[in-house]
């Protein structure tokens, strides 16, 4: 399952137990829909061990002011509430997948 991040509920999303994946994405940005499979792909391989979700930045501006989010997409990675990395540009799911499993 993914999760729709939004300014309101990040807070509560990373006080949680488990990991946070954030997929930064706008709905105008080429390589965000070709992320949006992938994100899917990741969240179902990792259900139940790591939080995955999506945040439009264009209707959150605090989430994407609070990291700086300049680029997208952006892969934001949260453990214990920090943010531990974060991946810019398109990412294939080989790629994508070994860093989120890393966070469990």
């Amino acid at each position: 399952m993914v999760y729709e991040v939004t300014d309101a509920n990040l807070k509560e999303l990373l006080a949680g137990e488990k990991p946070v994946v954030v997929d930064c994405w706008a709905p105008w940005c080429g390589p965000c829909k070709m992320m949006h499979p992938v994100i899917d792909e990741v969240a179902a391989a990792t259900e139940g061990k790591v939080v995955v979700g999506k945040l439009n930045v264009d209707e959150n501006p605090e989430v994407c002011d609070r990291f700086g989010i300049m680029n997208i997409p952006t892969i934001l990675f949260f453990k214990n509430g920090e943010l531990v990395d974060r991946q810019v540009g398109y990412c294939p799911k080989p790629k994508l997948l070994p860093l989120v499993e890393a966070l469990a």
